[in-house]
């Protein structure tokens, strides 16, 4: 196997794991479902510890929101995880999920000027 061929082929089983898309040839489905489900997790419980109101806002909610959401919004290349949050919250308010956006308490502008 070439190593274009190698490429296109863990490109492809990026996008099965982290995109919803198909996964390669000779990959079992049932595995990569799973996995599907552990990374998906974990990038929730990272989005939870970033943002401990929105799981207390939502309650039993939370964990069906926040899949629907990973499920269409792919965390992008470069797309750092406290910004990964604050979009899912923007997507909260924006569907009417979220009654009020969070006062944020560190603002960048802030922590590059007190130096």
């Amino acid at each position: 196997m070439s190593r274009e061929d190698l490429a296109a082929r863990q490109a492809e089983l990026m996008r099965a794991l982290l995109a919803g898309g198909t996964p390669p040839a000779g990959f079992d489905q049932d595995r990569i479902g799973v996995e599907v489900r552990a990374l998906r997790s974990k990038r929730r419980r990272v989005v939870a510890y970033l943002r401990p109101d929105l799981p207390q806002e939502l309650g039993d909610r939370f964990v069906p929101l926040f899949d629907e959401y990973a499920a269409g919004h792919p965390r992008a290349e470069g797309v750092r995880m406290r910004e990964d949050a604050e979009n899912f919250a923007g997507w909260l308010i924006a569907r009417g999920a979220l009654k009020r956006p969070r006062r944020r308490w560190w603002s960048p502008r802030r922590a590059i000027g007190s130096r």
